[in-house]
C-alpha cells in the first residue's frame, strides 16, 4: 500500500512539474513548436537515468522511495502522451517536417539523456 500512495502523490506532482516546465519554456520558445514537451522530456530522461542507476546500484533497498520517484513523479512528469498528440496534430495540419524532427529530436535527445544520464548516476 505505500508503494500505490508513493506512486500516486508522486505522479501528482510529477504533472504539476511538467506543466510549469512546459508553460515556463513556452513563455519564451512560443507554440509553434512543442519545446515544451520536448524539454520535459529530454529532462525527464536525463533524471530517469541518474535516479534509475541510484535508486538500483544504490539504494535499492527502498522500493517505496524509488517507485514514488521512478514512477510516480517522473511517470507524470515525462509526457509521451503530448507528444505523441502533437506530433499527430503537426501531421494532421500537414506539417510534416516539423512532426518528422519532433520524432527525431526526441528519440536522439530523449535516449542520448538516458544515457548521460546514467553515466552522471555512476559517477556520483
Amino acid at each position: 500500500m505505500g508503494q500505490v500512495l508513493a506512486i500516486g502523490l508522486g505522479g501528482a506532482l510529477g504533472s504539476l512539474l511538467r506543466f510549469w516546465m512546459s508553460t515556463w519554456v513556452h513563455s519564451f520558445a512560443g507554440r509553434g513548436f512543442p519545446y515544451g514537451t520536448l524539454a520535459v522530456n529530454v529532462l525527464g530522461c536525463l533524471a530517469m537515468g541518474v535516479l534509475f542507476v541510484i535508486f538500483t546500484e544504490r539504494l535499492s533497498d527502498n522500493a517505496v522511495l524509488r517507485a514514488g520517484v521512478l514512477i510516480g513523479v517522473l511517470g507524470g512528469f515525462t509526457t509521451f502522451s503530448s507528444f505523441s498528440i502533437e506530433t499527430f496534430n503537426l501531421i494532421a495540419a500537414g506539417d510534416w517536417f516539423k512532426a518528422l524532427f519532433n520524432a527525431f529530436a526526441s528519440l536522439v535527445l530523449c535516449v542520448g539523456a538516458t544515457w548521460v544520464g546514467v553515466i552522471l548516476g555512476r559517477q556520483l
